[in-house]
């Protein structure tokens, strides 16, 4: 049975990894200090797979390169699935030294355990963050990368570092850059709940549910004067489950001292009024909308051209009508009003 570390598991995409993993029969390891990531989502895996072996969950801190290295010891993993990371673009121009810490060092420390430990495939999470705001739609592979926030460039330096290690190494490496990421499990066994303090800087949906759901007065649309059909920023939404397909596939595909780098994402772009007007009709409220100036490091149009990993990796976005996947994320949040419930605090 394959054994897949799964760092960040805990976390929004990172647990809807691991289930698809544990499903398909992987035998998963999921590692997550929580600071993001939720015990309720690690709960609800092993309730879903309580086979002894099947599924793991160590709490620890990817930057304790100690700690890291034990586990790899402790552990025979054939592959790693790395998700750990914070990922907020506007949290990244407030706090960039955090970003740099936990993106670029940790992948570091990671790396490093696997080399030392003789663990031979990589699937790392990017982002499309790391293009910036290229002059040229749709964005593809070659696309120059030239990152305008923190949060980028954090990614992008993993990258380097990842890219020049493969030079001299036969490990199997898949760098996926991935657009903006929308839905939750289709069976609303899991979904996304972000920290309460940290609504500010996520997600538009979270966004526009919370608004739908009272929790904030309205929704906060950043930017009305960017250059798109209608003033605000354009995006590649692509659903969670395709997103987890696509670490599948390249898992499935990995080959050793081979590196490949993909773009994940429908390929079409959508503006924030669309979106806005998308959620509406998900979750039936009439969501007040409060237009505000631009959010820094914001850029204005983004969107994939998926081809490489259809042609690749035989991968194609399947869950492309927005407000349903919308609907799908609606249902999952009325019936977890307070997400997995209260955060766990563990001793470390």
């Amino acid at each position: 049975m394959t054994h897949v570390l799964v760092t960040g598991g805990a976390g929004y995409i990172g647990s809807h990894a691991a289930m698809r993993l544990l499903k398909d029969g992987y035998r998963v390891t999921i590692v997550d200090n929580l600071s993001r990531g939720n015990i309720g989502a690690v709960k609800v895996l092993q309730e879903l797979f309580p086979e002894p072996g099947r599924l793991q969950f160590i709490y620890a801190d990817l930057g304790d390169p100690k700690t890291v290295n034990i586990i790899f010891q402790q552990n025979a993993f054939d592959a790693v699935m790395h998700f750990a990371a914070v990922a907020y673009v506007g949290e990244s121009t407030m706090n960039p030294l955090k970003y740099y810490h936990n993106i670029t060092s940790n992948t570091l420390v990671v790396l490093e355990a696997m080399a030392a430990n003789d663990v031979k495939t990589l699937i790392y999470s990017s982002t499309c963050a790391t293009y910036g705001e290229p002059e040229k739609m749709p964005i593809t592979e070659v696309t120059p990368q030239e990152p305008i926030n923190p949060y980028g460039k954090a990614k992008k330096m993993a990258e380097d570092i990842i890219l020049d290690f493969s030079k001299n190494s036969d490990m199997a490496i898949m760098i996926l850059r991935y657009f903006n990421v929308i839905g939750s499990d289709p069976d609303g066994r899991l979904g996304e709940a972000p920290r309460p303090e940290l609504r500010e800087h996520g997600r538009i949906s979270g966004a526009c549910f919370d608004a739908a759901r009272g929790i904030t007065p309205g929704l906060k649309v950043k930017g009305t004067d960017y250059k798109t059909h209608d003033g605000t920023c354009i995006r590649d939404y692509i659903d969670v489950t395709d997103l987890v397909d696509a670490h599948v596939k390249a898992l499935e595909k990995a080959t050793p001292a081979k590196v490949g780098i993909y773009n994940v994402g429908t390929g079409k772009g959508r503006s924030v009024k669309d979106f806005v007007k998308a959620c509406k009709k998900a979750t039936g409220v009439d969501i007040k909308v409060e237009y505000l100036p631009r959010r820094p490091g914001d850029y204005a149009e983004v969107y994939s051209d998926p081809s490489k990993i259809y042609r690749e990796l035989n991968w194609t976005a399947q869950y492309t009508d927005l407000q349903k996947s919308l609907q799908t994320a609606w249902r999952w949040q009325k019936s977890h009003q307070n997400g997995y419930g209260s955060p766990l605090v563990m001793a470390s």
